[in-house]
């Protein structure tokens, strides 16, 4: 594989959690004897200044990369190798591309340079699969950071003994994302002609049209991407590749997100004996300064704050819901407007509403399991793992019935018998609000049984990989190996 991203070493959003759970889900000796690969998954990730190195069992691989920025033509990248748990981790070391502050940019800001930064990441990797001599099967690369490496393989690979018969896949986590390099800059991606046009390459899409099998990250939103109000400029060559292009629902790492084991939180408990999610809730409450003794209903909302995700559904909700008894725990860092505009609201209602401008993990935790519900008013999802989460840690959640949200959440009033949470079409302020209430109203009912049964079911889903999506990517790796071949 190769990422921009991969948990615990280097996480935005859901991108690190996916490739951290699926190369451990692989390296498991079932999924790889499946395919008959021999040896771990191999995950390349750029060295950022943020990571550090562990303290032995640190392999170096010194490799020699054509680089058309440096003077010489080539880079003396290091390839620092470990052991992770059921993968090898190689970090790509150049410290020019990424001994910097941020993986992107710094602030709101891109680095200029990121279209060269992830073709050296991607350059290095093939040159270390090459220099190795091993031949590789499969080469997973991950969103437009790890795109260039399915152009490289066509430009400079393709009679390679190492990696001319290598099939790749190229998994879309985020189509919004393009990693555009305009025409003055397509020098340093280091590439023969053919490659783009006149105003420079597209690399995600480029890659789209070459890689032998293409996925997202559910099944339907792989359907949405072919629209042209979801495809976001790819649908076009996403349709063209017909039944080489598929949706494989995520799952999450259910070691890892667990209740019972969980210990971020007061007290633990699961699906046998919930009682301990009480105490959860008093704790989240007295954390941020709320009334533990306060019935209203709690809504968590964890994320990244961008208009993608509906925090300006949230802001433009929370009056009505603060108005109707209910309090609001929200997490996470992004869009300053938006942080503003919840902000003015919580100066306003302080009791009400907790805006927590910051990236913390065990925060998070305590949120998916002190909270009631949780909110995902995504405007577009290809899958989402947090409503995963929720569900998991037994608070149901109201989500826009978009991507993988429509695949994993059962709106409990369309379908009371296997109900899991709550769903809305309209992309509105007043289409969510309408949906918690919904959700409040049953939460507030005398009779618990309802709300019972909702919790009961969410919990009882099994969201791991080894459920479904392990099988998935296998599935698309031996189509892709065919293909190629």
């Amino acid at each position: 594989m190769i990422a921009s991203e991969c948990e615990p070493w280097a996480k935005t959003g859901g991108l690190g959690d996916v490739v951290d759970a699926l190369a451990r889900a692989l390296g498991r000796a079932a999924a790889v004897d499946a395919v008959g690969v021999d040896g771990p998954v191999d995950v390349f990730l750029p060295r950022y200044r943020s990571i550090d190195l562990p303290g032995e069992g640190v392999d170096e691989r010194h490799v020699r990369v054509p680089d058309p920025v440096s003077p010489d033509g080539a880079t003396d990248a290091v390839v620092r190798s470990f052991a992770a748990d059921g993968y090898r981790l190689r970090l790509v070391d150049i410290p020019a591309a990424f001994d910097r502050d941020g993986y992107y940019g710094t602030g709101a800001v891109d680095h200029p340079d990121n279209g060269w930064r992830f073709a050296m990441l991607c350059r290095t990797a093939l040159e270390t699969i090459r220099q190795e001599g091993q031949p590789i099967d499969v080469v997973h690369v991950h969103d437009w950071q790890g795109a260039p490496a399915v152009l490289y393989r066509d430009a400079w690979y393709w009679g390679d003994f190492t990696l001319g018969r290598t099939a790749f896949v190229l998994t879309i986590h985020n189509p919004a994302f393009h990693g555009w390099t305009h025409a003055p800059d397509v020098w340093t991606l280091g590439l023969p002609g053919g490659f783009g046009d006149a105003y420079g390459v597209d690399l995600l899409r480029t890659a789209v049209e070459r890689a032998d099998v293409v996925n997202t990250v559910s099944p339907t939103f792989a359907r949405e991407a072919l629209t042209t109000e979801m495809g976001k400029g790819l649908e076009g060559v996403l349709a063209a590749r017909g039944d080489r292009f598929v949706g494989i629902l995520n799952g999450i790492d259910t070691a890892a997100w667990d209740p019972a084991t969980d210990a971020a939180l007061a007290a633990s408990y699961d699906a046998a004996d919930i009682s301990g999610k009480a105490a959860c809730r008093r704790a989240l409450l007295a954390e941020i300064g709320f009334d533990p003794d306060d019935p209203g209903p709690v809504l968590g909302v964890v994320g990244r704050l961008d208009p993608q995700k509906g925090f300006d559904l949230v802001a433009g909700a929370s009056r009505a819901l603060i108005a109707d008894g209910m309090r609001i725990v929200a997490l996470g860092t992004g869009d300053r407007l938006l942080l503003a505009d919840l902000a003015v609201i919580a100066t306003r209602s302080p009791t009400s509403l907790s805006v927590n401008d910051r990236f913390d993990r065990d925060l998070a935790r305590r949120i998916y399991a002190g909270a009631d519900l949780f909110l995902m008013p995504s405007r577009f999802e290809p899958c989402g793992q947090s409503q995963m989460i929720a569900m998991r840690y037994g608070t149901p959640p109201v989500v826009r019935k978009t991507g993988g949200l429509a695949d994993t959440v059962i709106d409990a009033d369309a379908d009371p018998g296997h109900g899991t949470g709550w769903a809305f079409e309209e992309t509105s302020a007043s289409a969510l609000a309408s949906a918690v209430g919904r959700a409040a109203e049953m939460f507030r009912a005398p009779d618990h049984a309802a709300w019972d049964a909702v919790v009961a079911r969410g919990m009882a889903q099994d969201w791991s990989w080894q459920a479904g999506p392990t099988d998935g990517y296998l599935r698309a790796y031996t189509r892709a190996v065919a293909s190629r071949r």
